[in-house]
């Protein structure tokens, strides 16, 4: 993990201002880090929202999440399951066969595919790859047929436009995407009147409400019948990279009583029956193996940051598990590892009785054949991803509504400033802030003194799932759930990918594997 440094760039700032500053920590899960930020400030202040301002703020979080989950599965995680230059063997009137059978989705005919081909024909021709580059084509642990991995490719093409549409309801609600404008201190800034031309009015309703609609149909007709083909051809990836079981989920999505949508607490040993309540007080970061001065298990809201790299020099050709190897904390929970994301907050809510929850999870398990306690795996963090995105994509139009029936009724106000200005505050205050990341659980601790940020901590989902080993030596969910995974090449580690990418690491959008040498993983020529 690389070193960024905001907190520290934090301190002695507005408070008020540390939302814009830290949604840089991330170029994708962008609006969740201004959201916890908001937060924090909020708890230390004492501040409470406006019922609008909550439900914006959830149409912002839970579009995000819908995006993300999507484009993680087709564009970061898809090509580890799909062979795209296999999809030159398949038959287009097969495959236009197959897409009937999984949905009723308008792209259907063996001319729509077979142009597909073509498309990839040329690209694979050209020896060129471009967004298809750097992958295992080939690699024997492929194994969906080639009917399928052409419908998947066409699907992948497809959700390269599909985007543009869950994106323009953050450039709607935000202002811009990424890196949303309107949040504030308070609530929105952006303001509620059915006749205004510079708000959300009725018109931008009616907007929201049809892009909601096409997002929906994409995430039920598309994504979620394309989890259940590699489901289907990947079973076995349900007894690999596992890990512990300890599963940590903050819960999001308040309703106007502040009850979570998606509930909050923690799961230890797989026991899913069990799930125990969440107490922000038992979190800890250490930095035993970690490139920072060494200290005791701290609560982030005593966190230090006082980076010192101690590593190898360039070019980092090895690393050292018993002495320091990563810039990323240690974050625990009760002294262990915990795992956080879709499957955690799945697990949990289906272990609190969450009836959509449940219902979906059961009627995916049933479609797969599989038992609830495979879903501690790389193939349950994939189901669970897609069953939690098609029940946010379901649950916008609701929220929608609520915003619709506030401004209908009157109800406009977006901001509360009654502590907005600095006098107001106490000497000293303190307070923390949570939401669900796409990847996971989001936790920002902020302390204020005279009226300036004295102190900051984030501890940000993948920090959470790829921290190094703790001062007893106890791995992060990463390194657990790599334990046991079978490699077939050393030389293209697919299966690594597969179990590290489940996760959806941040790390992914950047780098894979890289290899110090430079060399070239996989060339692909027509013949």
């Amino acid at each position: 993990m690389s070193f960024r440094g905001l907190e520290m760039i934090l301190k002695g700032r507005d408070p008020r201002d540390a939302w814009v500053f830290l949604q840089r920590v991330c170029g994708v899960c962008t609006t969740v880090h201004a959201l916890a930020s908001l937060r924090a400030v909020e708890s230390a202040l004492g501040l409470s929202i406006p019922d609008s301002a909550r439900i914006v703020r959830n149409l912002l979080a839970g579009s995000q999440m819908v995006h993300d989950h999507l484009i993680h599965f087709y564009h970061l995680h898809g090509p580890d399951w799909i062979d795209v230059p296999a999809a030159l063997n398949a038959d287009p009137a097969a495959t236009a066969a197959l897409q009937r059978a999984s949905s009723p989705w308008a792209q259907n005919s063996a001319t729509y595919f077979a142009t597909v081909q073509a498309r990839l024909r040329g690209l694979v021709a050209s020896e060129q790859l471009g967004i298809f580059a750097n992958g295992y084509w080939g690699h024997p642990a492929y194994q969906l047929n080639p009917e399928t991995n052409l419908l998947l490719a066409a699907h992948y093409l497809e959700a390269l436009s599909w985007q543009q549409d869950a994106v323009k309801i953050h450039a709607l609600l935000g202002g811009k995407n990424p890196h949303p404008q309107t949040y504030m201190v308070g609530g929105m800034a952006i303001p509620l009147d059915p006749i205004g031309t510079t708000a959300i009015n009725t018109t931008m309703v009616a907007t929201l409400r049809a892009l909601m609609l096409r997002v929906q149909t994409f995430v039920e007709q598309v994504f979620l019948p394309d989890v259940l083909l590699v489901g289907a051809a990947y079973k076995a990836w349900a007894t690999i990279g596992g890990g512990a079981g300890h599963m940590l989920a903050v819960g999001d999505y308040p309703d106007r009583n502040g009850t979570l949508w998606l509930p909050s607490g923690v799961i230890t040993n797989q026991n899913i029956a069990g799930v125990a309540t969440l107490n922000q007080i038992h979190i800890t970061e250490e930095v035993a193996r970690s490139w920072y001065d060494a200290s005791a298990p701290l609560h982030p809201a005593n966190g230090v940051t006082a980076p010192r790299y101690s590593g190898p020099p360039p070019p980092f050709s090895h690393l050292d598990v018993d002495a320091k190897y990563s810039y990323g904390k240690a974050p625990r929970y009760g002294g262990l590892s915990m795992e956080v994301g879709p499957l955690a907050r799945m697990l949990v809510a289906y272990g609190r009785g969450h009836a959509p929850v449940c219902n979906a999870i059961n009627e995916v398990l049933g479609q797969l054949g599989l038992s609830s306690g495979q879903l501690f795996s790389v193939l349950g963090r994939i189901v669970a991803r897609a069953v939690e995105t098609k029940l946010l994509a379901a649950q916008l139009p609701v929220w929608l509504g609520e915003l619709e029936g506030n401004m209908l009724t009157g109800n406009l106000s977006m901001l509360n400033t009654s502590r907005w200005d600095p006098r107001t505050w106490p000497a000293r205050a303190e307070g923390y802030g949570f939401t669900e990341a796409p990847r996971g659980a989001l936790g920002h601790w902020v302390r204020i003194e005279n009226g300036k940020i004295a102190n900051y901590q984030a501890v940000v989902p993948s920090t959470w799932n790829g921290s190094p080993r703790d001062i007893r030596g106890q791995p992060g969910p990463w390194e657990q759930a790599l334990i046991g995974t079978p490699v077939a090449d050393a030389t293209r580690p697919i299966e690594i990918l597969r179990v590290v990418h489940s996760y959806d690491p941040c790390m992914a959008c950047a780098v894979h594997i890289v290899d110090p040498q430079g060399s070239a993983t996989t060339r692909v020529r027509v013949r």
